[in-house]
């Protein structure tokens, strides 16, 4: 009698992850975020041509931090392609899955 309950929640966690990595935010998302990027960086050169001495400087920092945002946002859209990845994650799944088959 133990085992149903502990076996029908291990099948409901798997059909909520399975879901939640083929669950995407809609293309509005990343086009307001292409958007937002090409705002700011259209911001930032038109202050700074308007004065004469150029700031290199703050130019670099916004335009790093302005592309790792977005990089870091769309990168954890998708965990198994860039550099954050859940790889540990799916090995603790695998080790799981060939020890309930055993």
């Amino acid at each position: 009698m133990l085992l149903i309950p502990a076996l029908n929640e291990m099948l409901d966690i798997t059909t909520t992850r399975v879901v939640a990595t083929q669950n995407h935010p809609p293309l509005a998302v990343f086009l307001l975020l292409f958007a937002l990027g090409l705002v700011g960086a259209t911001l930032l050169g038109y202050d700074t041509s308007s004065s004469k001495k150029r700031d290199s400087f703050h130019t670099s920092v916004f335009v790093v931090v302005l592309a790792l945002t977005l990089y870091v946002i769309v990168d954890l859209e998708f965990p198994r392609l860039g550099l954050i990845r859940i790889d540990s994650a799916d090995q603790i799944l695998m080790d799981l899955r060939e020890s309930i088959q055993q």
